[in-house]
């Protein structure tokens, strides 16, 4: 009988989840519930993980009375890309957390369209730290009226932080982006939503749906500013590159402006 390498034997790892996120300790940090939540129970359940992930923040919360300068600092330092993406995903689609490096080596050089993809599918991207203290510098100013002063402003010597992502896109002017989506439905069929023809100027969706039902000889409706195309009988309704071929030759929107959504992934139709 031959003999076993004991050493070789790989026991099973055990991973700690935070009680109050569902997340690993080492993400809590991306939680919008970390201060409230994961870190009064890192402090309880597991004070040594705690001062070993984050430092003195531990101890800066014992004591408070002593330490309210420090505490009301904040962040020395805006997100990074990927901070921002993580922020993002942990928000809305956790799953997904396991591939943000390969979402960022896609997406090199192109991080700005991604997010602003991101935003018109799931929603607001979630408040940098760094950025919410520049609200409150002046106190009779609201982001309307920031935005409004920035217009035409020489900000060189300003001590005003830039925001970046969504939050800088406040302004009058709406940019144009289409999202064309594949939707299955019983399994076998689909149709085919898009998403944000109403941001192209000049483009009325009850038109723009009479085109489609015509082009591809199956129903179309607009629905919550969403344009529905579905296959004549018996046929998929799947069309997302006919789509937005058709999106950009006969309503003229940009290549650029217009996204396929691929399995959860935007790709710019340009």
């Amino acid at each position: 009988m031959a003999e076993v390498d004991v050493q070789s034997i790989t026991t099973p790892v055990t991973i700690l989840y935070c009680d109050a996120c569902g997340m690993p300790p080492e993400y809590c940090e991306y939680s919008p519930d970390f201060e409230t939540h994961c870190l009064p129970w890192l402090k309880k359940a597991h004070p040594d993980l705690l001062a070993r992930l984050h430092g003195g923040r531990s101890s800066n919360n014992n004591n408070d009375d002593d330490n309210d300068n420090n505490n009301n600092a904040g962040p020395t330092a805006p997100w990074t890309t990927k901070e921002r993406l993580i922020a993002f995903y942990t928000k809305y689609q956790p799953d997904k957390l396991d591939g943000i490096d390969g979402i960022l080596e896609k997406y090199a050089g192109k991080e700005d369209k991604l997010f602003t993809a991101l935003v018109k599918k799931y929603g607001p991207e979630p408040e940098d730290p760094f950025y919410l203290g520049s609200d409150s510098d002046d106190d009779d100013s609201d982001d309307g009226g920031v935005n409004e002063q920035l217009e035409g402003m020489d900000l060189g010597g300003g001590n005003k932080k830039k925001r970046r992502g969504a939050a800088a896109k406040k302004v009058n002017k709406v940019d144009t982006r289409v999202i064309v989506q594949k939707i299955s439905r019983n399994r076998k069929k689909a149709v085919t939503h898009v998403v944000g023809l109403d941001t192209a100027p000049g483009i009325k969706l009850k038109e723009a749906s009479k085109a489609f039902s015509k082009r591809f000889a199956g129903s179309s409706s607009v629905k919550d500013k969403e344009i529905i195309i579905q296959g004549e009988l018996g046929v998929d309704g799947d069309h997302l590159e006919e789509v937005a071929e058709m999106i950009v030759t006969k309503f003229g929107v940009s290549g650029d402006a217009v996204f396929l959504d691929l399995d959860g992934e935007f790709v710019s139709y340009a």
